[in-house]
């Protein structure tokens, strides 16, 4: 675990946190669509991604799921901390994307690194930066694209997190996470593959305009 941390991470903590991490971290390799975070959970440990992408999701009253953002190789998820540092219940759900590597720092760890290592506080400092850019976009997608637009905006960025062109998604996936119908979806990416911006194929999708 070591090796892999180190080549991960090894240009932005020093050895002896490095070390620690590889001491009490929890090293962990997860399938596609598996749930890491639920919405309700008392979080208890924070994933650092070595390898593979997480998909962070908000959920309504109704059950409805709305996508947020990807967390990938080298970030953290800082709503996890808050939930963590706050003793407070998730109100994320995370599922792997891809083939997901990843250590569990337990909680009382992330507290006392924050005080110990200069390199741990900006590396938690810059993820609540980059969450929160992140979110900011996410709403503005909703408030100012259109469906279209926010349509192939999620198929260019699931295909960036997944590093290929060609996306294995159904279309009532795209839908759930794009919180509308699943007729909407297929009209929209036929429009999308019309204007050649898409193919679709059964089950996947190749992006031409990445």
């Amino acid at each position: 675990m070591l090796k892999a941390l180190t080549e991960q991470y090894g240009y932005l903590f020093e050895d002896d946190l490095l070390q620690e991490i590889n001491e009490v971290g929890i090293y962990k390799e997860i399938d596609p669509g598996t749930k890491l975070i639920e919405i309700g959970d008392y979080i208890k440990s924070m994933p650092l991604l070595i390898e593979g992408a997480i998909k962070i999701l908000r959920e309504d009253e109704k059950g409805d799921e709305l996508i947020l953002y990807f967390i990938e190789q080298g970030d953290t998820c800082a709503m996890t901390l808050s939930c963590c540092l706050g003793s407070s219940k998730s109100e994320i759900r995370a599922i792997a994307e891809t083939e997901t590597k990843l250590i569990m720092i337990p909680v009382e760890k992330m507290e006392s690194w924050l005080s110990k290592y200069k390199t741990w506080q900006k590396f938690i400092l810059q993820s609540y930066h980059d969450r929160m850019t992140e979110l900011l976009e996410a709403v503005d997608t909703i408030a100012f694209l259109k469906m279209d637009e926010r349509l192939f905006k999620y198929l260019k960025d699931k295909a960036m997190v997944n590093h290929n062109e060609v996306i294995i998604v159904t279309h009532q996936d795209i839908a759930n996470d794009l919180h509308t119908s699943r007729v909407v979806i297929s009209r929209l990416l036929k429009k999308l593959e019309i204007n050649g911006k898409i193919e679709l194929s059964r089950n996947s999708i190749k992006i031409l305009d990445l």
